[in-house]
């Protein structure tokens, strides 16, 4: 993929337990929470603290989830404006969608 070799690495926990991708900015957390269906992963909402408002560091950050999502071969659903606005801006990542979704 080469947009990964653009990526800023970004450290990612995968809670599984909450159902989330977690990143720590400040010591705060961020987070997306998402679902599984069969291979498809749905990312359904983005959590920030009180006060953020980084749409880049929002955009490294789904990148960083899409890598996940390559490395894991799954397809991503999105959920949300926001990550299918993502999706539209990245095209780089389309081949993620499942058959059936246009962005």
């Amino acid at each position: 993929m080469e947009a990964s070799a653009f990526l800023e690495k970004i450290e990612i926990k995968d809670n599984t337990f909450a159902r989330q991708f977690e990143t720590l900015v400040d010591g705060k957390l961020i987070s997306v929470e998402y679902s599984f269906q069969e291979k498809k992963i749905f990312l359904t909402r983005i959590n920030v603290f009180d006060g953020f408002n980084n749409d880049e560091f929002i955009n490294d950050l789904l990148k960083n989830i899409m890598e996940i999502a390559y490395e894991r071969k799954l397809k991503v659903v999105p959920i949300l404006p926001r990550i299918a606005l993502f999706f539209r801006k990245n095209s780089c990542y389309k081949d993620l969608l499942p058959p059936g979704i246009k962005i």
